[in-house]
């Protein structure tokens, strides 16, 4: 790609960037203000993403089986590769996977359960393997930029599960290599399970009523996935839309009740995520797990490295078709002919989280100014130094964090924010109660400019954990801290 073109491609991504804003819309008074964000996210053609022509079927990540398991010990392989893939045209890109040529399996693990994961580097490059929204000791499993293993090395990872059902994920994490490694292929969703949550009223069966979606954009270049051509500081964004790996995927069901468990693996774009019909649908869970209550909404707003599970009920859909749309996108074309499973009909109580309320009320025990834009990445002015201590917290004890997203005189946009090791609660947002949405444990939050988020953070383990800007770019340019938990 020229550079002339490279440099178009850059100022077109800001200009998108800097005027987007993902905020989620729960009820009618806010209609207005998201048609009009909506319109803004996109500005450009050039980065508008393309209708889902919905040619070829969905398929779904297989489950990882163990290489060993003896009651509640179970240990697993988990291999990093290059590998080779045709998304279009019947042209081969070179790509990363997990135990194959892209993305990775799902990894379903119960709590209680002591785990051993054998990770094995086969890629030319170091890497890491970072359990995104995993609460692990920081030293040990976290993996975290600290926790480099250098390609053709092997290492052997434990640690015990000691937190509730949830959807989780795992990726790299290799300090200035994030975004590559990512973009490459290197992803792959982790399923806590619990006695609690597998005797919940839900649809349960794995690819067939309960499913995974990995969204992801790209850009391809000559029908290839060539990241250094299209990467750019401020965001890398795609025109194509890939779903568990797929370029224009159909997913085919019958009319009953479905859950998604959507993942937002792209590197920078933030999806508006509803049906065409703008049927209703319940929104379950978020980053770390079931909330208190079922949410009926219409809108959801999933910004990089967030989670939902959302219950769909097709059964009272009209037509034979309906669609999942970003915004005024087609984003996946869903066929409602497919197989009856088993019916399912959920209570509305899913969780019984109670949050101190006197925390509300707590003077911040930490403040993180975010601060993005062309030239300046950095949180509380500070690029990332892996030599520096930003914050100290104990163990088991719970402080107030108050995010904000700083406007400089080079404008803003909006950071989704990520803390390692733990799941944290969301106490307000501007100093109101924050919407039914985030009101479960989150592990990554998107903060608007301007805007306020205080957050209830207690780590379970000790170690040493990042936080960070889950713009995978920003965070590889250095808009990252590091705590130490002892």
């Amino acid at each position: 790609m020229c550079t002339r073109m490279k440099k178009i491609l850059y100022l077109l991504a800001c200009t998108s960037l800097l005027a987007a804003c993902g905020a989620e819309t729960q009820d009618s008074q806010n209609e207005a203000a998201h048609s009009h964000d909506m319109a803004k996210m996109y500005k450009n053609d050039q980065y508008a993403l393309k209708d889902n022509e919905g040619l070829q079927p969905l398929t779904f990540p297989k489950v990882l089986q163990p290489t060993t398991s003896d009651g509640e010990n179970v240990a697993y392989t988990l291999i990093a590769q290059k590998g080779t893939m045709i998304f279009m045209d019947g042209i081969k890109s070179e790509t990363y996977g997990y135990n194959g040529d892209f993305l990775g399996p799902t990894i379903r693990l119960k709590k209680g359960q002591h785990v051993a994961i054998t990770l094995k580097n086969d890629l030319d490059e170091p890497t890491t393997f970072h359990w995104h929204g995993l609460e692990v000791a920081g030293d040990v499993a976290d993996g975290g930029p600290h926790h480099t293993i250098k390609a053709g090395q092997t290492t052997t990872i434990h640690f015990t599960v000691n937190q509730d059902a949830a959807t989780l994920w795992y990726h790299p994490h290799p300090m200035g290599s994030t975004a590559k490694q990512v973009y490459k292929g290197l992803a792959g969703l982790m399923y806590i399970e619990d006695s609690y949550s597998e005797n919940l009223d839900l649809p349960n069966n794995y690819g067939k009523n309960d499913l995974p979606l990995i969204l992801q954009d790209r850009t391809f270049i000559d029908g290839k996935i060539q990241y250094e051509d299209v990467a750019n500081t401020m965001s890398t964004l795609g025109d194509t839309v890939m779903i568990n790996g797929k370029v224009n995927p159909k997913l085919t069901v019958a009319k009953e009740k479905i859950r998604l468990r959507i993942l937002n693996g792209s590197n920078a774009l933030t999806y508006q995520l509803q049906f065409n019909n703008h049927m209703k649908f319940q929104l379950l869970a978020t980053d770390g797990g079931f909330l208190n209550t079922a949410t009926q909404m219409k809108k959801l707003s999933l910004s990089p490295g967030e989670r939902a599970e959302i219950l769909v009920d097709l059964s009272a859909v009209k037509n034979s078709t309906i669609t999942l749309m970003n915004g005024d996108t087609k984003l996946l074309p869903i066929d409602l002919t497919g197989e009856q499973h088993v019916a399912s009909t959920s209570s509305n109580q899913l969780n019984d989280r109670i949050i101190d309320e006197n925390l509300r009320h707590k003077t911040p025990d930490k403040t993180i100014t975010m601060e993005g834009t062309m030239n300046k990445l950095v949180l509380n002015g500070q690029s990332f130094d892996d030599k520096r201590i930003d914050f100290k917290q104990k163990q088991g004890v719970t402080e107030v964090w108050e995010i904000e997203n700083a406007i400089s005189d080079e404008g803003a946009m909006a950071h989704p924010f990520h803390i390692h090791g733990t799941q944290f609660a969301v106490l307000s947002v501007d100093g109101q109660e924050p919407p039914a949405n985030l009101q479960g444990l989150k592990d990554t939050i998107l903060v608007q400019p301007n805007q306020k988020i205080r957050i209830a953070v207690h780590f379970k383990e000790k170690g040493l954990y990042m936080f960070h800007c889950h713009i995978l770019e920003h965070e590889d340019a250095g808009m990252m801290g590091q705590i130490k938990v002892d």
